[in-house]
């Protein structure tokens, strides 16, 4: 199975602070990194680099962060842009939509919420793969169509949210998927579920699938960080 190539996001922000959080959190989803601290450093990393997604501040020294969203349209780019700005007048907001951004998020945000803003827009522009249908992985057979899984000719219960993590989990094979992706994509926040909420389900495909349930070789803890999936 083909491990997914990862995404690209380009932060333009001129507070060192921020844009270094920034770059280490995305990181640790996952994410491929470039940093620029001015307009015109970053719309030369947007060219040369190709992005998935930029995290845009409009108050940038130099060409401002309009300019650049407006200049990287006009290059054809349809690469998913989010203003990060302190500016909070709408007429700012109806402006950096109008040159063409998908989003606009207001300082100080929640780390949590702009992740989540950024693997929502990630996904809207991606090509949808192919929906996994069967998996095998060691002696269990997974059919994901049927929501069924055997061991030999025994069956393997699994309820459905137990799947959609499991398919998850495939597909990010070889990647770390924080806790908090893990609750955005299987979960969407529900009320109720937390970070130990996934940890539970993760020992329960544990014991479900691997050999040696208090020794995982396909679900491996990522302390600080999350899982990896091996399989």
């Amino acid at each position: 199975m083909t491990v997914p190539t990862a995404s690209t996001v380009l932060v333009v922000e001129d507070e060192p602070g921020l844009s270094r959080g920034l770059e280490i959190n995305l990181k640790r989803e996952g994410y491929r990194v470039v940093v620029a601290a001015t307009g015109e450093a970053g719309l030369d990393l947007a060219i040369r680099h190709q992005p998935q997604l930029i995290l845009l501040d409009v108050t940038l020294p130099g060409m401002n962060g309009f300019d650049v969203c407006r200049e990287v349209r006009a290059r054809g780019m349809d690469v998913p842009i989010i203003f990060l700005t302190a500016r909070t007048e709408e007429l700012d907001r109806v402006l950096g939509l109008e040159l063409g951004a998908d989003d606009y998020v207001v300082k100080p945000f929640m780390l949590r919420e702009l992740l989540a803003r950024v693997r929502t827009r990630l996904r809207r522009h991606s090509p949808k793969p192919a929906a996994l249908q069967r998996y095998r992985l060691g002696e269990v057979d997974i059919d994901f169509d049927a929501q069924v899984a055997r061991r030999g000719s025994e069956p393997v219960e699994f309820t459905a949210r137990e799947f959609d993590l499991l398919r998850l989990f495939i597909a990010c094979r070889g990647q770390v998927v924080t806790r908090d992706r893990i609750l955005d994509e299987v979960w969407g926040y529900e009320a109720g579920t937390t970070t130990r909420t996934v940890d539970n389900f993760v020992l329960r495909l544990r014991q479900k699938l691997e050999p040696v349930p208090s020794e995982p070789r396909y679900f491996l803890t990522v302390y600080g960080s999350g899982y990896k999936f091996v399989g």
